[in-house]
């Protein structure tokens, strides 16, 4: 992976936005070569604290972060990003959503920063992402931390056949004529059915601004070209063979690794959970019985306290 050129300024104007921003937290626009990234984060309380990043999956967005940045703020300067062609961030100047593109994306986005070495975290394709970043720029990474990472599982959880269809060409097609007349509503109780353990964990609140977004981007010219393309980059990523596999990157990691895995996920199998904890050197495993594929959202409290206690036992200087 080509390192981007840390010589070039990164602009970080505070960005007016219809995408939600809570109280605390600030939204701000990052402009790098051949891309523009958003980037969440809430203010820590001081000076002086570690740096963390937070990378989403696909369909998400920075506010999967939300809790997590407000739960770790006295322990971590946070800062979670929108993938290029996600929540704030417009697409790719390529229309790369490949997942080294988007790796190359993340390491742009430190260097440009100065903020490595960091606690980089990564949630299902963001844990494929910050895996391959972990593996070729150990420099840029303290400790890393996958909660449900999408890497190659050989025998696919049925449930989770129709996200890697929208990889086949003409499916999303089909699938916008099958669901136009589908409710905003609908939609975001799909999705919390696949992706929590328990969707009632969901409030009231928390369900109208997941509305409110699935709204917004449903309006997003390019909403979606950038989930086909990056379901479709999650496949090819699971076909690679050689250096570029992703278990044998995962082999390859030095950070001390965080496993988070939940016993209720459809997406990333529970089972795969065993053979990560075997393929990352350094590593301690988090499994949660009630938990889906999004434990930082279902369950913020204990994962936070996971990597606070991560953070804390792996985050001195050598």
């Amino acid at each position: 992976m080509s390192p981007e050129p840390s010589s070039l300024p990164a602009a970080a104007e505070p960005r007016v936005s219809p995408v939600p921003v809570a109280p605390g937290e600030e939204l701000r626009t990052r402009h790098l070569p051949g891309r523009t990234l958003a980037v969440r984060s809430v203010p820590p309380p001081r000076e002086g604290l570690p740096p963390a990043l937070y990378v989403h999956g696909l369909g998400g967005s920075s506010l999967n972060w939300s809790a997590l940045l407000r739960l770790l703020r006295e322990d971590l300067e946070g800062e979670a990003l929108d993938l290029p062609g996600f929540g704030d961030s417009p697409p790719p100047d390529d229309g790369d959503y490949g997942i080294s593109a988007q790796a190359r994306s993340v390491v742009a986005l430190l260097e440009a920063r100065g903020r490595g070495p960091v606690h980089l975290v990564g949630n299902s394709m963001g844990g494929a992402i910050v895996t391959r970043v972990a593996a070729a720029r150990p420099d840029l990474v303290r400790t890393l931390t996958l909660v449900s990472p999408a890497l190659p599982e050989i025998r696919v959880q049925r449930s989770a056949v129709p996200t890697g269809l929208l990889a086949v060409p003409g499916v999303t097609a089909l699938f916008n004529r099958i669901s136009r007349d589908w409710t905003a509503e609908d939609r975001v109780r799909g999705v919390l059915a696949l992706c929590y353990g328990d969707p009632r964990r969901v409030d009231e609140a928390g369900f109208r601004q997941a509305v409110a977004e699935m709204e917004r981007r449903l309006t997003l010219p390019y909403f979606w070209d950038a989930m086909t393309r990056s379901a479709r980059a999650i496949v090819n990523a699971y076909t690679l063979g050689g250096q570029h596999n992703l278990w044998r990157q995962a082999e390859r990691v030095l950070a001390p690794t965080l496993l988070v895995y939940g016993a209720r996920d459809q997406l990333v199998s529970y089972r795969m959970a065993r053979k990560a904890a075997r393929s990352f050197r350094d590593s301690r495993l988090l499994t949660l019985p009630e938990a889906g594929h999004v434990a930082m959202m279902e369950y913020p409290e204990t994962v936070a306290d996971a990597i606070r206690t991560h953070v804390r036992r792996n985050g001195r200087d050598d």
